[in-house]
């Protein structure tokens, strides 16, 4: 870049991180790294699971320091502990307490990553133009509508555009995404052929938290009933916050017909109410807490769209039966299963996001 444009990268420790930051470098930009200090050593957690939130975060934080020194960029950690109890752990332990099921990761993303990381990384003096993360998702400038776009990224296995639907347009128009474009297989090839084969080799971190449970994060519910649709009781639960729509395993109910499912926490009564699989399908869902990154009077409401009611699922056709800046109303071409409140649901028009809310009923 003739200009020589600065560029902060979120770094992690692994390989998609370290990548973005040789991919910038070698185009010419001034690079440097982040590294987010979010681990405030609750004793409670600890397991044989890696995750962001843990006492690992030590070891990933010395991997980005040593990526940094090899890629011969400067290196900061940017302590947010604080904001991350206030804003994904305390969230989370709410929701959970309203009988919901949140997720921490679209929460983290919006407010830490890409929000508390970037304004405090400034605020203490470390300049820069850009800020880039390896998360695979694309964007784009629609010079039409004047409106940055977020887009899936090419890799349909590790397309991460649900988890940056709450991204506003004053954040999209300062971030890079540089593995947008390319498959996984091929940013572990560009990590070996640079000397970076340490970094393709470290193992993923896929969960939210170090922990076999959420139990560690939550506190101890209340037991109560399980309940069948009728009313009738099957047997005791330990505590709603275990217990989340569509889950068979540990319902500790037998002599049934068929295998029963949670269809319904139900905070008031203390209960869990479960039944066949075949009433856990709804084809309606109510969505508030919306983010529209396509301004939402532009979105034809007879329009048929694509929506994700949770990661890992795939895209479902749906129509608008309400539509407004705070809240909507989808119906589902066919039932979908556990839609559950809590979750996010993500609206795509075929590869660009519209924007996403919290699942309310």
């Amino acid at each position: 870049m003739k200009e020589k444009k600065v560029v902060a990268v979120g770094m992690s420790g692994g390989v998609d991180s370290t990548v973005t930051a040789l991919l910038l470098k070698k185009k010419g930009y001034q690079v440097l790294g982040l590294t987010m200090q979010i681990w405030d050593n609750n004793p409670l957690v600890s397991g044989n699971k890696s995750g962001c939130y843990g006492p690992g975060e030590a070891g990933d934080i010395e991997a980005a320091k040593k990526a940094c020194k090899i890629l011969e960029i400067p290196h900061y950690i940017i302590d947010l502990r604080e904001e991350y109890k206030n804003n994904v752990l305390k969230y989370f332990k709410e929701e959970y307490q309203k009988g919901k099921t949140p997720n921490p990761c679209v929460m983290c993303n919006s407010k830490i990553k890409f929000g508390f990381l970037i304004e405090k990384a400034l605020k203490s003096g470390i300049k820069f133009d850009y800020f880039a993360t390896g998360h695979y998702v694309r964007t784009s400038f629609d010079e039409k509508k004047g409106l940055f776009l977020l887009k899936k990224g090419l890799d349909k296995n590790k397309d991460q555009s649900y988890f940056l639907h709450r991204l506003k347009q004053s954040q999209l128009k300062k971030v890079i995404f540089p593995l947008g474009a390319k498959k996984k297989d091929d940013v572990k090839k560009i990590a070996k052929e640079n000397k970076l084969e340490q970094f393709a080799s470290k193992p993923e971190s896929q969960n939210f938290v170090e922990c076999d449970s959420y139990s560690a994060l939550l506190p101890k519910g209340q037991s109560g009933y399980i309940i069948d649709y009728k009313g009738k009781i099957l047997g005791e639960h330990k505590g709603i916050i275990n217990y989340t729509l569509g889950q068979r395993k540990n319902l500790n109910i037998g002599g049934l017909p068929e295998p029963y499912y949670v269809l319904k926490i139900d905070t008031k009564h203390n209960s869990i109410i479960a039944g066949p699989k075949k009433m856990a399908y709804s084809k309606i869902v109510k969505v508030k807490n919306l983010n529209w990154i396509i301004p939402f009077e532009t979105i034809d409401q007879n329009k048929k769209i694509k929506a994700k009611i949770r990661y890992g699922v795939s895209l479902a056709d749906a129509t608008f039966l309400e539509k407004s800046k705070t809240k909507i109303v989808l119906e589902f071409t066919k039932p979908q299963f556990a839609i559950t409140p809590g979750q996010s649901l993500v609206l795509y028009d075929k590869d660009t996001v519209l924007g996403g809310g919290i699942i309310d009923k």
